[in-house]
Formats: structure tokens, C-alpha cells, sequence
């Protein structure tokens, strides 16, 4: 089939305008279109998307319940299959993929884009592989009386992803929702839908139609006519806490399953036995510097232990004073721009609020310097700020950028206090070479996501999720995609009759 999505050439080059997926179809829309912008170039156009609406969502919802009984029928081995082939077909394309995404997201290519493409692909190969796995129980209630458990989709799901990681989260949709029987209507964010229609596109060789449907538009519009929409059987959203409630709140109206994957203020603890340069190339990592803090999971409050909170952030600072910033498409670029004017904004006000403060200053970082690269995109600098208070907005609030607020603390029970300090509990990384520490400390700390001696991400298989006003569910594992995107039916028979 011919691609919907030009070759993207050059830097500053657009992809024109890219229609949405319905019913096996790319349609426009009657509202017009959306201009997506490139970060690291103000003022320029990544491409143009469908300004969807209440018609568009309407349309897409009513093929996706047509498409769902023979879906539904179709053995979960063979939906298994399809994801398998998407998953080679995203791997044979993953640098057309990356450099779009990078365009799209501000992400540099060499230091994140590239690695979330191919992330894509692997989260995509383990749900195909699973499939088998969707099965019931048998029940020993006697020789007489056979019964049974099995599994069932669901029927039409709902899916909204953010702009943060836009390729691995709506493939995670795409694929928990529909290996599971489910046929899916997405929409992801106006600020980066590109990638995601170009999966979309690779999906459509694979699927039948209607199964998977891509509607863009704003959250105002489209994306509230998802959430109104009679014809849903589940919600799954990818987000901020504030949009959370909002999803919630929908989903209760019709007595619908809801999955919620919300926002964080993750904890960084580091022991005085962590003080060395491995540890700081772990916080960093588990900062998400490389994303430029973008992340729910990022670890944006360091508690470190007094006796080396100095030594520790002369160690952390040189490494990130060495980070260079620049065009997301040139290989020696480590860090990107942040997604758009509205989020820079903000960025830069937490900054100027917090470095307001008396005692407060900025390690390294702060506000952009007025030079290239950072006049011409929305660059910000790694920021580490000291001398904060931990009730101030910079250290409550997630930030969703590179800043890192450093706190003090001088007994565990004190660190693991501050940690818990939080109505969030996303994750939390923890540094120390005393395993019975680490344990405990893992143990106490109210977050469903703790990494201990490494800042890594989430890896296919595992089972994901927050506490608190972090989300409900989890997410990324078979174990999640059962729970969530599946309805369990017992049946018994009388044997004996």
C-alpha cells in the first residue's frame, strides 16, 4: 500500500499533512487540521493532523464495535501472529521511525529516539508471544460438575496517550487492548501524533479493518467525545493526574473499567555508601536527562544522605555540565528540546519561582542562556537546584522537565519519611551496596515501581504501575493485560444430568 507519511529529509523539512486511521481508511475531518511543530525549530512544522471531533469519534467507535465480534472470534494465537509480524515490520523501518519521532518530540535520535523505537518493537513482540497465555481455569469441584474459568475482551476500548513517549505507550494500548480480543479505538497527543499514525499505517497491513482506529484532535474536542462516548466498553489512559480524574470520572458515569497511569515525583534515595561516579550515572538516568525530564517515572528529587550531599553533586554536576544540547538529528547530541512552547513555559516558571527564593540556586543549569541552540528551540539546560524548602512547588509539583531538586537527610527512617512525602507513588530508586537496606528501604518506600542500584525503565514483562494519585492498574505485562482488557466468566456443567 502507498505510505500515507512522506520521507522526512532534512532537519527542518515537514511531512505534510497526514489523515487518520477509521475503518481502514485515512480520513480527514471536518474540522480542519493541526499544526504540529518542531521543537528544536520554533516556528516550524513537523506536519499537520485531523482536527477530529465528536463526528470522527462517533464514526471510529461504531467500526470498532462492527470489527469486534469476528476479532473476538479470531484465536488469540493468530492476533498473536499479526503483532509478531508488526513488531519485524517496525524493526525493518525503526530509523525512519526514530527520525520522525525525534522531529515530532524534540528527542535527540542518538540518545533516546532510536531507543524507544526499538522498545516499541520489543514491547510489541512480547504481547504477540503471550497471546497463548489468555486462558481460564479449571475448578475441582467433583467428579460430577465440570467447571471452568475463561477470559473475554472486553468490547470497544478507549485509549488516550500523552506526548511524553508517544510510540511505546500507544503501541502498549494498541497491543493490551487487541491481542486480548478488544478492538481499539486511540487518540493520541496533537502535540505528537505522528509516530503513532505510522504505526498505525505498519498495523493496517496486519489487522483487519476497524479493529484499529487513530483519531487526532484536542483534548477539548476529541478527546472528550472518547470519553462521552456510549459505545466504550473500557477507558485506558496515559497522563497527568489532573486529566486522570477527569477519565475517572467518565468511566464511573457508565460503570466502565478504567486504567489509570498518571503523573509522579519520584524519589531518588542515595546511602553514604553510594557516593561514587556509577551512582551518579544511575541518577541521572533515573532523572531521564536524555528525555529532558519528560518522563512520569523521573526521579526529580534527590535525597541524599548529608555526609556526602556535597562530594555527591560535585560528581553529578560535572557529568551533566558535559551534556551536549543541540539538533535532535545529529549523532553527538545527548539532549533534546522540550515538546512545545506551553511546557517550556512552564518549565521556566518553576524555575524562576524557585530560584526566587532566598538560599535557593541552580548547581548547573537554570534559565537558557540567551545563545544557540537555545534561542532558536525549546532547549533547557540539566538543572540541579539546592537550598529548596520540600514544600515548595518545585519539590511537590511534577515539573516535567530536566530539573532536580537535591534535599538533605541524616537517618533511613527520616529519607524514607521524605520519600513517602508525596500524594504521588510512581517509582523510586534507591543506591546502596547494603542489600538488607536496599530491601528495606524498597519495602517502605509507597511507589510501584522501585529500581535499586540502576535508574532503568520498564522493561516488557514487567508488571507497572503507581500508588496514591499515581493510577490505578498496571500496565506492560501479561499479568496487566489480563487484568485489565479481559472480563473473567465462570462456567460450570452438571456432569451427572
Amino acid at each position: 500500500m502507498e505510505s500515507k507519511i512522506r520521507r522526512v529529509e532534512g532537519w527542518q523539512a515537514g511531512v505534510g499533512r497526514i489523515p487518520m486511521l477509521i475503518d481502514g481508511d485515512w480520513v480527514e475531518a471536518a474540522g480542519g487540521w493541526l499544526p504540529v511543530e518542531n521543537p528544536a525549530h520554533r516556528g516550524t512544522l513537523a506536519g499537520e493532523v485531523p482536527r477530529g471531533g465528536e463526528a470522527e469519534v462517533d464514526r471510529a467507535v461504531k467500526a470498532a464495535a462492527a470489527a469486534f465480534g469476528p476479532w473476538k472470534q479470531t484465536p488469540a494465537r493468530e492476533r498473536g501472529k499479526a503483532f509478531l509480524k508488526l513488531a519485524d515490520a517496525l524493526e525493518a523501518e525503526r530509523e525512519e521511525f526514530a527520525r520522525l519521532y525525534s522531529i515530532e518530540t524534540g528527542n535527540a535520535i542518538a540518545t533516546q529516539s532510536r531507543g524507544e523505537t526499538m522498545l516499541t518493537a520489543d514491547l510489541i513482540r512480547y504481547f504477540g508471544g503471550v497471546a497463548g497465555e489468555i486462558k481460564g481455569e479449571v475448578i475441582p469441584l467433583g467428579e460430577s460438575l465440570f467447571s471452568y474459568s475463561r477470559r473475554e475482551p472486553l468490547g470497544v476500548v478507549g485509549g488516550i496517550v500523552p506526548w511524553n513517549a508517544p510510540l511505546a505507550l500507544a503501541a502498549l494500548k494498541i497491543c493490551m487492548a487487541l491481542v486480548a480480543g478488544n478492538t481499539l479505538v486511540l487518540k493520541p497527543s496533537v502535540e505528537a501524533p505522528l509516530a503513532v499514525l505510522k504505526l498505525a499505517e505498519l498495523a493496517h497491513r496486519f489487522l483487519p479493518k476497524g479493529v484499529l482506529n487513530v483519531v487526532t484532535g484536542t483534548g477539548t474536542e476529541a478527546g472528550e467525545a472518547l470519553l462521552r462516548h456510549p459505545g466504550l466498553a473500557k477507558l485506558s489512559f496515559t497522563g497527568s493526574t489532573e486529566v486522570g480524574r477527569r477519565v475517572m470520572q467518565a468511566a464511573a458515569e457508565r460503570i466502565i473499567p478504567v486504567s489509570l497511569e498518571l503523573g509522579g515525583k519520584s524519589p531518588q534515595i542515595v546511602f553514604p555508601d553510594a557516593d561514587d561516579d556509577a551512582t551518579a550515572a544511575q541518577v541521572i538516568n533515573g532523572m531521564r536527562f536524555v528525555r529532558q525530564g519528560q518522563s512520569c517515572t523521573a526521579g526529580s528529587r534527590l535525597l541524599l544522605h548529608a555526609s556526602i550531599f556535597d562530594s555527591f553533586l560535585e560528581k553529578l554536576t560535572a557529568r551533566l555540565r558535559a551534556f551536549r544540547i543541540g539538533e535532535p538529528l545529529e549523532e553527538t547530541t545527548q539532549i533534546g528540546a522540550i515538546v512545545n512552547e506551553r511546557q517550556y513555559l512552564t518549565v521556566l516558571d518553576y524555575l524562576r519561582e524557585a530560584l526566587a527564593q532566598p538560599g535557593a540556586r541552580a548547581l548547573c543549569g537554570g534559565l537558557p542562556p540567551a545563545r544557540a541552540p537555545f534561542t532558536e528551540g525549546y532547549f533547557v539546560e540539566p538543572t540541579v537546584l539546592v537550598g529548596v524548602r520540600p514544600d515548595w512547588r518545585v519539590c511537590r509539583e511534577e515539573v516535567f522537565g530536566p530539573v532536580l531538586v537535591a534535599l538533605p537527610w541524616s537517618e533511613e527512617a527520616e529519607a524514607v519519611r521524605m520519600a513517602n512525602d508525596t500524594h504521588y507513588g510512581l517509582a523510586a530508586f534507591i543506591y546502596t551496596r547494603d542489600l538488607s537496606r536496599a530491601l528495606r528501604t524498597a519495602h517502605a518506600v509507597e511507589a510501584g515501581f522501585v529500581q535499586v542500584n540502576q535508574g532503568g525503565g520498564i522493561v516488557p514483562g514487567q508488571s507497572y504501575g503507581g500508588f496514591k494519585a499515581s493510577g490505578i492498574g498496571r500496565e506492560w505485562s501479561l499479568e496487566g493485560m489480563l487484568d485489565a482488557f479481559t472480563q473473567r466468566k465462570s462456567v460450570t456443567v452438571n456432569l451427572a444430568s
